[in-house]
């Protein structure tokens, strides 16, 4: 009996020993993991998005990631050498002159940006989704190849002087200058620094040096057109003729016809500037002197550079952003007659602003035939449904590039309630930052411009001029990731979903992704004319150049052609 008590007593004994020494181990490790884990954190809360391109195998710790960027950011661009190295648009390329200009606008603290370290997580850099949401199409080695050919000569000797006047908003005049570069070296002409629009629905004062480096855009085609920025004294004496070029015009329009009128005349004055050139069949010479005076010549001013950096900079301390061309403001939607989800009254609105501009000849639009047909910019509301389909997370950061959305905050409702990060340079900027460009509409164009150049994806609901020209510029700098969104598929989704026909889920986000696979910024060469179109259709079903250099300035590297 008392052998039996006797081993009862000791395996309770044992059994308590046991679970006091679990108790102790569970204890301790418990406090180690308390302790650590806030630190091993730590980075992640302060993590820059991954530069674009690059191949770091995303697998690595977030701190071994942060590493392989920085030393990647550093490297510079190998290239086969007959090929000219691409003119990259770094974020240190915006810097000012001077240190004590970034100093200044780095004191004032933006008013969005939240001083905690946890606004800068953001949850959709993490490494899953990194190939399915921002990595880059493969770019296939394709690099820029502007070099003049061997048969290019030093510019002729000017035969009279070429003035310009510049028309639309800012991507139309950029494409606008570089065309008239083009022409004034055909004609051998003496071009004038053109003269950007005041008298559009902008009503922008702006002048060429307000908005661009004028010396940098001299200097860097005295090789191909002599460039000055006035007229000389004494040449108002001289003859003058002012000529509407005609559109889309080839080689031979500007030798036979414009270049004879030097017998008469010493100063010939565009009146308009846009598309005034082809965008096919020229000679190669031509086409890589327009590339060289987009991508090359005509940079933005120091001011405008300046702060586009600190913008980039700011949208940066997310993670990986998108930058989001929402054109639906109020010039937009009257030029096209697009309606869809306004009020009577707003559509009203719309329809004396197109009825009272002169320069627009239709009058007229049916905004739901318009619409059907994919030629309306995407609403606010589809254009979340878009990217809540394509897998964005609610917390990606979005920057609006655009100007004052028609319909105000109020319309922005729909979006912001999928993606509550909707951030603008009014947003990222004090009031004292933007105070000088403020009122001048191309000035804050160029600063959208440099934010949606610089951001990992890129995404336009309408595919107007700048959504062409930041498409044209992502292409140029490695085939950056665009989006183009398939608008006519996208609306008649919507609406269907709208009727209930079709539900808002898994079923229709696979359809829309689906749509867009192809549709990502991938290499592939300027689309001609459509087929059984002749004429000025002809040309207006043409890809435009700067939206697509490629095959003119773009071309493969040797190494990928020996592969």
């Amino acid at each position: 009996m008392r052998r039996r008590r006797t081993t009862v007593v000791v395996v309770v004994i044992r059994r308590v020993l046991t679970c006091a020494i679990c108790a102790i181990a569970l204890l301790g490790f418990l406090s180690v993991h308390i302790h650590i884990a806030p630190f091993n954190r730590l980075p992640r809360l302060h993590l820059n998005h991954v530069r674009r391109g690059d191949n770091t195998n995303y697998n690595k710790s977030i701190a071994e990631q942060s590493l392989t960027k920085n030393m990647y950011r550093s490297e510079s661009i190998q290239e086969a050498p007959f090929i000219s190295k691409p003119k990259r648009y770094e974020t240190t390329e915006y810097q000012s002159s001077t240190s004590e200009d970034i100093n200044k606008t780095q004191e004032l603290a933006p008013p969005y940006i939240s001083t905690s370290p946890s606004s800068k997580l953001n949850i959709t850099s993490g490494i899953p989704n990194y190939d399915k949401l921002w990595k880059p199409p493969p770019n296939r080695n394709f690099v820029p190849c502007v070099n003049p050919t061997s048969d290019y000569k030093s510019p002729l000797e000017s035969r009279g002087y070429l003035l310009v006047h510049t028309n639309g908003g800012l991507n139309q005049m950029r494409a606008g200058i570089c065309d008239m570069v083009a022409i004034a070296r055909i004609i051998n002409a003496t071009l004038v620094v053109p003269e950007l629009d005041k008298r559009s629905f902008w009503q922008d004062t702006s002048k060429f040096s307000d908005v661009f480096d004028e010396d940098h855009f001299i200097n860097a085609l005295s090789k191909d057109v002599r460039v000055i920025k006035k007229l000389p004294k004494g040449i108002d004496a001289f003859t003058k003729v002012v000529k509407h070029f005609k559109s889309y015009s080839g080689l031979s329009y500007y030798q036979n016809e414009i270049a004879t009128l030097w017998d008469e005349y010493k100063v010939i004055r565009a009146a308009k500037s846009d598309s005034r050139l082809a965008n096919n069949n020229l000679p190669p010479d031509i086409q890589k002197l327009r590339c060289r005076a987009c991508y090359e010549a005509l940079r933005f001013s120091t001011k405008i550079k300046s702060m586009g950096k600190l913008l980039v900079d700011r949208m940066r301390s997310y993670g990986l952003y998108i930058a989001l061309h929402l054109r639906y403001e109020k010039d937009m939607l009257a030029f096209s007659g697009c309606n869809h989800g306004l009020s009577a009254s707003e559509a009203a609105e719309l329809r004396k602003i197109r009825k009272n501009t002169a320069y627009w000849k239709v009058k007229d639009i049916d905004g739901r035939v318009q619409r059907l047909k994919g030629y309306c910019p995407l609403t606010p509301k589809e254009v979340g449904i878009l990217l809540t389909a394509l897998g964005y997370s609610s917390n990606t950061p979005i920057y609006i590039a655009a100007g004052e959305i028609y319909g105000g905050e109020s319309r922005l409702a729909a979006l912001r309630s999928r993606f509550s990060m909707l951030l603008s340079k009014e947003k990222l900027a004090t009031r004292e930052e933007l105070k000088t460009f403020m009122n001048h509409s191309t000035q804050m164009a160029a600063l959208d411009y440099i934010v949606s150049v610089e951001s990992d994806v890129f995404i336009p609901s309408y595919s107007g001029n700048m959504a062409r020209a930041v498409e044209g510029h992502r292409r140029y700098l490695g085939h950056q990731k665009t989006i183009s969104p398939d608008r006519k598929s996208i609306v008649r989704l919507i609406d269907r979903i709208g009727r209930g026909t079709e539900k808002d889920n898994r079923n229709v986000y696979e359809r829309i992704i689906e749509i867009h696979k192809t549709r990502q910024g991938s290499p592939r060469r300027r689309k001609g004319p459509a087929s059984g179109t002749k004429g000025m259709e002809r040309h207006h079903s043409e890809e435009p150049f700067y939206e697509n250099p490629l095959p003119d300035c773009l071309c493969q590297s040797e190494t990928s052609k020996t592969r």
